[in-house]
């Protein structure tokens, strides 16, 4: 049953991690702020997580976790909300609940499913994106989705100035490549990066944090004394915040990255996506509503070996990455006026 849409209501969303789980949860904000004009927006997540939401017009005020539950659920509980959102639904975020004692709605986590899909493959998994079920959580709520995709919001002092920033090789249009990931079975062996630079042969912008450094160095180095076509690399790796990454991604021509939050950033901006996937799965989690290719392969009984990615390949070969076919073809004409 929907809620009397002219009706003040105080709903709380929860998502605490990380970050393209957040970014999927921004069209649940935006059609419950577009849709029920009186609803008063809260979100909670993350402190670490803060530059994710913090500049979203639809979100009226932010709660924070940052060392105690106790202390954030002291402080939800003085809000008298009139309805929990529940999009991270875990052992804490069910605590919450318990405490808050208000509605809630939490999304169908499919958690015994994507067990037997990762762990003896049986694929019993809807291929209904996260984002989509996060959605289907608030129908009760009478608000549907509007088809406008993903937003992420950089404040205007994160903004990069391509032409300050990046060398003058890549003012008229570059590619952005996210080279970072959260797990090893997520990321590409150097040899591969390597080879998926030389053909995509165009101006490319390393992006990643601090611990992909020496790999963006290595790149440089590699094709530094190398004749390689269109081919220049400029390593932003660990110089850049989230925003400013996004801001990046946001101004590029397109994009390749691994399935790591701010590929999926750069669904928010509609930006075509060559997304690579490893040991990990595309079933509910691709580039959501952007055009995109996914790079991955296909030809393995072992793949996925888990749902968000491991530390080692436990077969050993890692064949998911190695033997990965870049068999795309980029647009021939590419603007130097990037959406």
């Amino acid at each position: 049953m929907s809620i009397t849409k002219n009706k003040k209501q105080k709903i709380l969303i929860i998502r605490f991690s990380a970050i393209g789980d957040i970014v999927w949860t921004s069209p649940v904000v935006r059609v419950l702020k577009q849709q029920l004009p009186n609803a008063e927006i809260h979100f909670c997540t993350k402190y670490v997580y803060r530059e994710m939401v913090i500049a979203n017009p639809y979100i009226d005020q932010l709660h924070f976790l940052k060392d105690s539950l106790s202390e954030l659920v002291s402080d939800l509980k003085k809000e008298k909300f009139d309805i929990i959102i529940d999009l991270h639904k875990n052992v804490r975020t069910r605590l919450m609940r318990l405490q808050l004692r208000r509605k809630t709605y939490s999304y169908h986590k499919f958690t015994l499913r994507r067990w037997l899909f990762v762990k003896f493959k049986v694929k019993t998994m809807p291929n209904l994106h996260v984002a989509d079920r996060y959605l289907q959580t608030i129908q009760p709520l009478g608000v549907q989705y509007d088809g406008k995709g993903l937003d992420f919001f950089i404040p205007k002092e994160q903004e990069v100035d391509i032409q300050q920033f990046l060398p003058a090789t890549h003012h008229k249009g570059y590619v952005a490549f996210v080279i970072g990931a959260s797990q090893f079975t997520k990321i590409l062996p150097l040899n591969r990066m390597l080879e998926l630079c030389e053909k995509i042969n165009r101006p490319l912008v390393l992006i990643g944090g601090k611990e992909d450094q020496i790999t963006g160095d290595k790149i440089v180095a590699h094709f530094a004394n190398k004749p390689a076509g269109n081919l220049a690399i400029f390593n932003a790796c660990n110089q850049l915040s989230i925003s400013q990454s996004a801001s990046i991604v946001k101004q590029a021509e397109l994009v390749f990255g691994q399935d790591t939050g701010l590929t999926h950033i750069a669904a928010a901006f509609q930006k075509q996506i060559y997304a690579v996937y490893g040991g990990t799965s595309t079933l509910g989690f691709y580039p959501y509503d952007t055009p995109h290719v996914i790079l991955e392969n296909n030809d393995l009984n072992c793949r996925p070996c888990s749902k968000s990615g491991k530390s080692h390949c436990p077969k050993g070969h890692f064949k998911c990455m190695q033997d990965i076919k870049f068999n795309f073809e980029l647009p021939e004409v590419y603007t130097s006026d990037p959406k």
